[in-house]
């Protein structure tokens, strides 16, 4: 049997005819953040019940740290920590109330956990006696991430932790991750947003309940199949149509400020596409339009990977 702290073999689950997994199959590995990254209705919320024993999977088979998740469900409980996407904690209860109700219901006091919720829960201590529903969205993701870590659990799945709040509180909380992560705790999160999907070791695309990659996100963006270049221009809109219509025009994405072009011929040398593009781009009126070539990150091949299938299906 494998020693990874998460072994998924084969899982499917269907909610009357949606099918939300099918034949999902990764391994964790001990001491990293493996990040699940996919829009939403990719499947990531029903992946984390199976794994903390919420969910039954109809078929296929999950361990986590080695215990079966339909046989050993209530041994799992009581080793994980879990942060659901929606806000969880009870909001007529106050900050050091919801803390220690999780404490006690792992039949552990707060101060035995103390030590490691420390870094994240001194941040929202001085509003102790605040309750819940009165606080903002970053101070309730610190709560909850408490909650989720005062019994010392021994690996921690968050799923979509930092959906609703804001850039500041975001970075700050993945930066608590990396601390957890140095520590030695093994973690498992689901986003949609790829800048997170960066922070992770390794990370598993999933749309429509089917993983299409997983490895580190550096290199995911190294194995995009085509030349790829960047196209700005003041008039966007009408750009982005143009570019749609321009000769080997194989897929063609705003991101951000400008607009991501992909050509059809994998053999091109990404320059020429870029001189030739912006030979078209004048033709057509864009005179102020600038190209250039660009490596492909990890929300280009995610958007690459996601036509895959409905091209295969055709």
């Amino acid at each position: 049997m494998s020693g990874s702290p998460v072994v998924v073999r084969n899982v499917s689950r269907k909610f009357e005819t949606t099918e939300a997994l099918t034949d999902v199959s990764f391994e964790v590995h001990d001491g990293e953040i493996f990040g699940l990254v996919g829009p939403d209705g990719a499947g990531k919320t029903t992946l984390f019940r199976i794994l903390t024993t919420l969910l039954l999977p109809d078929s296929g088979s999950a361990t986590v740290l080695g215990l079966d998740v339909v046989r050993d469900l209530w041994s799992i409980r009581s080793r994980v920590g879990y942060m659901p996407g929606r806000f969880s904690l009870y909001g007529d209860l106050t900050v050091a109330e919801n803390l220690t109700f999780f404490a006690s219901v792992f039949g552990t006091p707060v101060k035995k956990g103390y030590d490691l919720i420390a870094p994240i829960y001194r941040q929202i201590e001085p509003f102790a006696d605040r309750r819940a529903q009165d606080l903002s969205g970053g101070m309730k993701q610190k709560l909850a991430l408490s909650c989720a870590l005062v019994h010392r659990p021994d690996i921690l799945f968050l799923d979509e932790p930092t959906t609703g709040v804001d850039a500041v509180s975001r970075r700050e909380f993945w930066d608590q991750l990396g601390a957890l992560r140095a520590s030695g705790l093994t973690i498992l999160v689901s986003t949609p947003y790829m800048d997170e999907a960066m922070r992770c070791d390794r990370v598993a695309l999933i749309q429509g309940g089917r993983i299409l990659e997983i490895d580190p996100p550096r290199d995911i963006g190294r194995q995009y199949p085509l030349p790829l270049v960047s196209v700005t221009s003041s008039d966007r809109y009408p750009l982005l149509l143009a570019l749609r219509k321009a000769p080997h025009a194989h897929s063609v994405y705003p991101f951000g400020s400008e607009i991501h072009f992909t050509d059809d011929r994998a053999d091109a040398d990404p320059q020429t596409v870029s001189s030739e593009l912006d030979a078209y781009m004048k033709s057509q009126g864009f005179g102020d339009a600038t190209v250039h070539p660009i490596a492909a990150g990890i929300e280009d091949s995610f958007m690459e990977r996601m036509s895959a299938p409905a091209q295969v299906a055709q």
